[in-house]
């Protein structure tokens, strides 16, 4: 594999837990870590403009191989500048390799050595996914940072089950790894699976480390486990990554469970909750949880988050946003989406000023009580 494209530097470490502040270089700019990166699934975080996206403080985002490559084509995109232009995203992109998607299809797929046959949920049209073709969608896209193709281990799964889809991962990684260009400037991360299983994760760790990617992502958690076991393999799993590559764990989550990750050293998060959240009226504070929708709030002229300063909050009280949602008004899932992403990326800014101080554990302890409260 061609040595590495991209520069990735620790700057701070919390003293008292395996906490990290870095700064990693991409093509198309700098992102200082821990960082959440939005979802902008279909090349567009839902109701938001790029320019109101990069103002919330976002540095990257991701989206989605599986569904770009149905729609439009990816050698559209291609045709048309890449993802970047196409999109008008001038930051650092991640594209998911579209494992996790093909996974989500259930009977509409089947795992083979080869790769993963699918029927398109958009017309039912027939497909294969190989690790190399997701490579070649990734580079036709131009995404800075580009996933293998993993299988996405279900649970519950026999420790046999695992083993076996660990096997294919691990394959496919392989394959991933020979079917980059050498001359590509875009990244490339490993992913690590191995269902529930310590033993099953260790020996993930050790092939994807000697393959030498550019980061390591931890794939498989969040698909149905008890929080507490995705909490253990989390932590007993990424202390075993090499300490000079990005950490990135897919799909995760909430903002516990990022604070939580990050005291274990993890580097980067993605998530569709902040936005899911959003369109159904979740809207995230540290005091209280607030469904929008609410009674409560059809008098309230207060600001949804007095701690916030994004748009939202500065602009409208809670009885104009409980009553653009009530009507269905298209502001409601503008006005919701931008209060819920500028509060993770608020929350990324604080954890990172945390690190940098030594303080980390104390932030860490302050903040899981301040949530538990908003949740009972």
């Amino acid at each position: 594999m061609a040595p590495l494209n991209q520069h990735f530097r620790i700057l701070n470490t919390d003293p008292e837990s395996a906490a990290r502040c870095g700064l990693l270089s991409t093509p198309h700019g700098q992102v200082l870590t821990p960082a959440f990166m939005p979802v902008g699934t279909q090349g567009t975080v839902k109701s938001l403009t790029p320019d109101t996206v990069k103002a919330l403080g976002a540095e990257m985002i991701l989206c989605n191989t599986y569904h770009l490559y149905l729609r439009p084509g990816h050698q559209l995109i291609a045709s048309l500048g890449g993802l970047h232009s196409f999109m008008n995203w001038g930051g650092p992109i991640l594209t998911d390799s579209g494992g996790f998607q093909v996974y989500s299809l259930g009977k509409l797929r089947k795992i083979t050595p080869e790769g993963a046959i699918f029927q398109s949920h958009i017309d039912g049209s027939r497909h294969r996914l190989t690790p190399e073709l997701a490579i070649e969608i990734q580079e036709a896209l131009g995404s800075d940072i580009m996933m293998c193709l993993d299988e996405c281990t279900p649970y519950p799964a026999t420790f046999s089950e695992a083993e076996a889809s660990l096997s294919l991962t691990l394959s496919w990684a392989e394959r991933s790894r020979k079917a980059r260009a050498d001359s590509s400037p875009q990244a490339l991360y490993g992913i690590v699976q191995g269902g529930m299983y310590p033993d099953l994760r260790k020996r993930a760790v050790e092939a994807i480390a000697a393959m030498n990617f550019d980061g390591c992502a931890l794939g498989g958690v969040s698909v149905g486990e008890p929080k507490a076991l995705m909490e253990q393999i989390v932590a007993e799993t990424t202390p075993l990554l090499p300490a000079d590559r990005p950490h990135y764990l897919m799909g995760v989550g909430t903002p516990e469970d990022i604070v939580k990750a990050v005291d274990c050293g993890i580097d980067l998060f993605d998530c569709v909750m902040p936005t899911r959240c959003a369109r159904h009226g979740l809207l995230f504070t540290n005091t209280e949880k607030v469904v929008i929708k609410n009674a409560r709030y059809r008098k309230d002229n207060g600001p949804l988050d007095s701690e916030c300063d994004c748009y939202t909050c500065r602009n409208f009280s809670r009885a104009y946003l409980r009553h653009l949602y009530v009507a269905g008004e298209i502001l409601a899932m503008t006005l919701n989406t931008l209060h819920n992403i500028r509060y993770y990326m608020r929350l990324m800014e604080q954890i990172r000023d945390a690190i940098g101080c030594g303080q980390y554990a104390a932030f860490k302890s302050r903040f899981l009580k301040d949530r538990q409260r908003v949740e009972t």
